[in-house]
């Protein structure tokens, strides 16, 4: 076996063990409402590019708080994952009530020994405009 494939599959491991820890974090937050799982994905300290959104796991917290109580019925489908590294990249069909098409979000994560210390994310909304391909948001 040549030498890289040791390292080759650790970093591998890694990717994956990142995915499923974004995933872990998101289905506790968005979907089950229960905080205090989502919580333990967290690093020590935790870096929002969202403008909407305060610094901080507090931060974090007061947001997806008040999501839930404007958008009870808030749906996110996760359409695809990618790692890269220390990136984990989730790209997602949001309907905040049933009747409307939603949006199409891009989370970035980045993590440091596992745990979630950064994010940044983008956000178009679904339209009945006909689009000028076939191919659909997702």
């Amino acid at each position: 076996m040549p030498a890289h494939a040791g390292t080759s599959q650790a970093r591998d491991d890694i990717r994956e063990a990142n995915k499923q820890t974004v995933l872990a974090f998101y289905d506790a937050a968005l979907r089950q409402s229960d905080f205090d799982a989502a919580a333990t994905h967290f690093g020590p300290r935790y870096i929002q590019h969202n403008p909407m959104i305060k610094d901080g796991i507090d931060g974090f917290r007061s947001f997806v708080h008040d999501l839930k109580k404007q958008f009870p019925e808030l749906r996110s489908d996760i359409k695809r994952v990618f790692a890269d590294g220390d990136f984990v990249i989730l790209h997602v069909h949001a309907q905040r009530q049933p009747s409307e098409l939603g949006l199409a979000i891009v989370d970035i994560f980045r993590l440091e020994n596992g745990k979630i210390v950064e994010h940044w994310d983008v956000r178009q909304p679904l339209t009945e405009a006909t689009a000028a391909n076939a191919n659909g948001m997702f």
